[in-house]
């Protein structure tokens, strides 16, 4: 592991530099200084700015509603290829510290994951913090997964062939909907993970190596936390999934994690955790990179291989 590193930053690739460099220059505030609703504005209209243009094309693209337990209709959107059979299927969270994001920050790279894996991807707007805390966000997910499961095949999916991913907070919940799907016996053929979020507390190597001027600084993640969570509920396995009790018999585990971020240790020791319960784990580390890459196509070419390396991952799973 390079979390150790006396000098982190000459760990970044060029295109990452250059990516820090700019947004440094641009002296944009942080999301931290901002409102929620602020955050959120910012976030949609800047995220779009790195990723790939045009967006690549899929035959099928539809907006639509899931719903919630307590009868809130959630946003989703359907990416699927054309196909004359029922397609597999991923529920899809997105990322943004359970505060910011949206469909269109990841409509991007649901779309790549739809080319890549030959699968139709569901894309799913669940509620976000301060306004709808813990657990909100957990229960909109599993009840889309759910709602997947049990009505996908009335928009012509195979729902025999589902998997869930997700990238940072939504690889967090991923793994969390992935361990509830083990306790309520939903089969699922595989959970994506990019650089999620498994423990109580930041307090691996890396969250203190790359605390500060690597996209995600410890300030943001703290106020996306604090946002979401009450610190005494933190070690609630709903929120760190490291900390549930038995990781044993789960759906087989793809996790991408990006080299030079302050989540990585925790992936990492998240993805042997797996390994040692008898999951079969898939674990790929992009060099040079930083949290948050998946989605800068534009900027940093490294998100396309994690693009078709996840849409393989996908393939693999779905056909096996």
């Amino acid at each position: 592991m390079s979390s150790h590193h006396a000098n982190p930053r000459a760990l970044l690739n060029a295109a990452t530099r250059n990516l820090i460099e700019r947004v440094h220059r641009a002296g944009r505030p942080p999301m931290a200084a901002m409102t929620p609703g602020q955050a959120r504005e910012f976030y949609d209209i800047g995220s779009p700015m790195l990723d790939l243009q045009p967006a690549p094309q899929v035959d099928r693209v539809e907006d639509m509603t899931l719903p919630a337990r307590d009868g809130h209709a959630m946003p989703a959107r359907l990416y699927a290829p054309r196909s004359n059979a029922a397609l597999p299927v991923l529920l899809y969270i997105h990322g943004g510290g359970f505060t910011v994001g949206s469909l269109t920050t990841h409509d991007v790279l649901c779309r790549q994951l739809s080319r890549h894996g030959h699968c139709a991807v569901v894309s799913l707007d669940y509620r976000l913090a301060p306004e709808h805390r813990f657990p909100t966000a957990v229960h909109d997910c599993w009840d889309a997964l759910n709602w997947l499961h049990q009505h996908g095949h009335m928009l012509g999916l195979d729902t025999t062939r589902l998997a869930v991913g997700g990238d940072s907070a939504g690889g967090t919940l991923a793994a969390v909907c992935t361990l509830m799907a083990r306790d309520a016996g939903l089969p699922l053929r595989l959970q994506l993970l990019f650089y999620p979020g498994c423990i109580a507390r930041q307090d691996t190597a890396s969250h203190h190596t790359y605390a500060d001027g690597f996209m995600l600084d410890k300030a943001t993640v703290d106020w996306f936390f604090d946002n979401y969570i009450d610190q005494a509920e933190r070690d609630d396995w709903r929120f760190a999934p490291m900390n549930a009790p038995d990781h044993a018999s789960l759906a087989p585990a793809w996790i991408g994690l990006a080299e030079c971020d302050p989540l990585v240790d925790e992936g990492v020791h998240y993805a042997d955790t797996l390994r040692m319960a008898g999951v079969s784990v898939d674990l790929e580390i992009y060099r040079g990179v930083v949290h948050g890459f998946i989605t800068m196509g534009r900027a940093i070419p490294d998100a396309l291989k994690a693009h078709a390396d996840a849409g393989r991952a996908l393939k693999h799973a779905f056909e096996s």
